[in-house]
């Protein structure tokens, strides 16, 4: 059995004996987080898929998304306060976007709230574009979404 170095990034895929960590996560990163039966539904879904991120043997993020024909769907990213602004995001996304194109997907998309400027900044440093809009997406206040899309192709560098 192989140690994780202290203090590095540790990737997997999340099982439904993670949801307490992944609930305190989601409680603490979102004022209208997703329910533990909507993660259920998720962990259950023919199509969905998720990245689990360990640091020091404690989950402090995670990605759910969904593979689609040809692309990928993110639907939701968050990682604990505690663990923001240290390249845990960046490096779930980027872990992602690898295995997908070297796995010959063309495309990811994602929505993210016109509000949440930070997700946007991150999202186009990866080399997601504005695609689309969706007027009052999000069902707690109404708030329009921002569709973002980005391309993949064969030999993908990392950002």
């Amino acid at each position: 059995m192989s140690v994780q170095p202290r203090g590095e990034l540790y990737f997997r895929r999340m099982t439904v004996a993670d949801l307490d960590d992944v609930m305190a996560i989601e409680t603490s990163a979102f004022a209208s987080p997703w329910s533990r039966q909507f993660f259920l539904e998720e962990l259950q879904a023919a199509c969905a898929r998720s990245v689990l991120c360990q640091r020091d043997g404690r989950p402090v993020g995670y990605v759910i998304y969904w593979e689609l024909t040809g692309e990928l769907d993110i639907h939701n990213v968050a990682v604990h306060p505690k663990h923001r602004r240290q390249g845990v995001a960046r490096a779930m996304l980027n872990d992602i976007i690898e295995s997908a194109a070297r796995r010959g997907f063309r495309r990811m998309t994602l929505e993210v709230r016109r509000s949440n400027d930070p997700a946007q900044t991150l999202y186009r440093s990866l080399g997601f574009e504005v695609c689309g809009l969706r007027k009052g997406y999000y069902s707690d206040n109404g708030e329009d979404a921002w569709v973002m899309e980005r391309k993949l192709q064969a030999g993908f560098d990392r950002n």
